[in-house]
């Protein structure tokens, strides 16, 4: 039986299985008559080691903090390393107020619809009813490409700053 002379493992092949390394002959057990290793002037280049895991790309970390709205902002604002990283709180802090706005808005519209409900007659308030709906429609519509360019953005490296919000997202982040 041949053995590897990079790692010393058993070879039943032309390969070694667990390294990869090509069996020139047939020799002895490790430890049994010769070093491991290579011959000299002929040695194999090291298994390159793992890179250091950093975390997931500045890019991909800014598009997933918009990904689950104010809830993902606030993720990326407690999770080490991002909560350093001026761009990705950034993005975490424009999506928290973003998605914020956005709730406060439908709540308004909401309670506005209710007491121009309790207000108005029921024919003109039938009236502007298909009305409300058709322009609720619209800017929803308008919010979720909102919500899908700003990730689309930030994936790009190319944050879209929003008015009134993203000024204040910058300030917030530091940067």
């Amino acid at each position: 039986m041949a053995f590897c002379a990079n790692c010393g493992a058993e070879a039943p092949g032309n390969f070694c299985p667990r390294c990869g390394a090509p069996i020139a002959a047939q020799g002895p057990a490790p430890g049994q008559g010769y070093q491991q290793g290579p011959p000299p002037g002929q040695g194999y280049a090291p298994a390159p080691a793992p890179a250091a895991s950093t975390g997931m790309q500045e890019n991909v970390a800014g598009a997933l903090c918009y990904i689950v709205g104010f809830i993902t902002g606030i993720l990326f604002l407690v999770l080490e390393p991002y909560n350093k990283n001026p761009r990705v709180r950034f993005h975490a802090f424009q999506s928290i107020f973003f998605h914020l706005s956005w709730i406060v808005f439908w709540i308004a519209m909401t309670v506005l619809q209710l007491i121009l409900a309790a207000i108005l007659p029921w024919g003109l308030h039938a009236i502007l009813g298909i009305f409300g709906i058709l322009i609720g429609i619209v800017i929803w519509l308008g919010g979720l490409a909102t919500w899908i360019f700003l990730m689309f953005r930030a994936y790009n490296n190319n944050p879209l700053v929003l008015p009134i919000i993203g000024p204040l997202a910058q300030k917030q982040a530091g940067s």
